[in-house]
């Protein structure tokens, strides 16, 4: 069955002891045809907040960290003539108070690190370690709070040769698969090989429509009169934290559980995919464990997922679009019905969430943004990062041994991460209430029983 992680490992470390030895700015290794700035789509302007992730590295002889972090930073100052964008700063256009980027090569920031630890010290590199943090750099200090770069690197070496390369971005710049084909470029770059992806930086794909035409009710939104609110209301309740690790014979046995009770329904095999189980089994725990004194049976539990919109507008778009191409889907349903439908019928329940966002409805929903202002409306998101690959991107010194996002605890987010030994495997991040925590825990083990 499903293993937890029911609390933080015995040799988790809460602080790295890092030295920070250097910061600096990288900029465009050649001159960059002047823009004047970017447009920014409806899916861009409203993710303005940073996106942390870590990399790990083990130890390679002919790439010491101080050799891999000056072919880094070579590779980086190549990268920013593609992605000139990358090296500009956020702006509000001084006439339409659109949010864009000003494309001014006034570059990104990089530092470099030491830590007193060796990696192995540092010990289960899935658990979320608060710690990883530090490994990231959040700012340049020498630059002014509306100076500061949109992207910045950070590698830190351990005392064993590896070494963690931390990145935090500005989310308007990527979303999910366009950061891996950034890396994708990164590695090859590095490599001294031609860029793996020629990246579509023309935004202007994702325009609404003028004048915009919004013909679905967009039950995934809702208005905000707030300027800059969080894309999900944070709580400030206690949480317990758990890693619900699924293997992947767990997952195939959540596909045949979901096949076996789909006879004479609509769902076809082709829709039970292991994110689609994953999903509808989380789904079905974490609504049934909401803490409430009234009845719980009537309440609707509305999900949200993102889903990548290139192959489905058309035209489609190109699948190297480096800008933000994932709008948020949804599946509703009644506590009742979540608790007494067959499994197969949750899981096409999330399928519908996928299958409705056709061209039409993801041109509505962006043409939704540029009359209101608003954000994704649901009980909680689930935020995979089980299958965009971070881990599988072939640097000169190898592929990371685990690649993941800095994670702060969430009730109303949880996480999809690939395992580290288990290829098909997922580890479920889940925040919660301890009363809620221990109901989530106990549905969670009876679909394994």
């Amino acid at each position: 069955m499903g293993t937890i992680s029911d609390d933080p490992p015995a040799t988790l470390i809460q602080d790295l002891k890092i030295t920070t030895q250097n910061v600096s700015l990288i900029f465009p290794s050649r001159k960059t045809e002047r823009k004047k700035s970017m447009f920014l789509s409806n899916i861009d302007k409203v993710l303005n907040f940073p996106v942390e992730t870590v990399h790990f590295f083990q130890s390679h002889e002919d790439f010491p960290p101080h050799v891999a972090a000056e072919k880094l930073k070579t590779a980086l100052s190549e990268l920013l003539v593609p992605y000139d964008f990358l090296a500009g700063r956020l702006r509000s256009n001084p006439e339409t108070g659109r949010l864009e980027i000003d494309c001014n090569s006034a570059g990104i920031g990089f530092a470099v690190a030491s830590s007193d630890y060796a990696l192995d010290d540092v010990g289960d590199l899935i658990y979320p370690n608060p710690a990883f943090g530090q490994l990231i750099c959040k700012s340049v200090d020498s630059l002014e709070q509306d100076d500061q770069p949109l992207c910045i690197v950070q590698v830190t070496s351990f005392r064993c040769g590896g070494f963690a390369m931390g990145i935090v971005t500005n989310h308007v710049t990527f979303d999910g698969l366009s950061f891996k084909i950034f890396l994708d470029n990164l590695a090859a770059v590095t490599a001294e090989k031609p860029l793996a992806v020629t990246p579509c930086n023309d935004r202007l794909l994702l325009a609404a429509r003028s004048p915009p035409c919004v013909t679905f009710p967009h039950h995934e939104l809702d208005k905000f009169h707030d300027s800059n609110p969080p894309v999900i209301d944070a709580t400030s309740q206690a949480l317990d934290f758990k890693v619900f690790r699924l293997t992947s014979d767990n997952i195939a046995n959540l596909k045949e559980k979901a096949k076996a009770s789909a006879i004479g329904s609509h769902v076809s095999d082709a829709r039970i995919t292991g994110f689609n189980v994953v999903t509808a089994l989380v789904w079905h725990c974490k609504a049934l464990s909401w803490d409430n004194k009234e009845s719980n049976l009537d309440r609707v539990s509305t999900l949200l997922y993102a889903v990548n919109i290139r192959p489905r507008l058309i035209p489609p778009l190109p699948m190297s679009y480096t800008g933000n191409a994932v709008l948020t889907a949804y599946a509703r349903a009644t506590c009742k019905e979540i608790d007494e439908a067959p499994f197969s019928r949750l899981v096409e329940l999330v399928t519908e969430g996928a299958k409705r966002m056709t061209d039409e409805y993801a041109r509505s929903a962006i043409d939704w943004g540029d009359i209101y202002q608003g954000f994704p409306n649901g009980e909680f998101l689930v935020s995979s990062w089980w299958k965009l690959g971070f881990d599988e991107v072939e640097y000169p010194w190898g592929r990371p041994k685990y690649s993941c996002p800095v994670v702060f605890q969430r009730k109303d987010i949880i996480l999809f991460f690939p395992d580290i030994d288990d290829n098909n495997g997922v580890n479920v991040l889940v925040s919660l209430p301890s009363k809620e925590m221990s109901k989530f825990k106990t549905l969670f083990h009876k679909y394994f029983d």
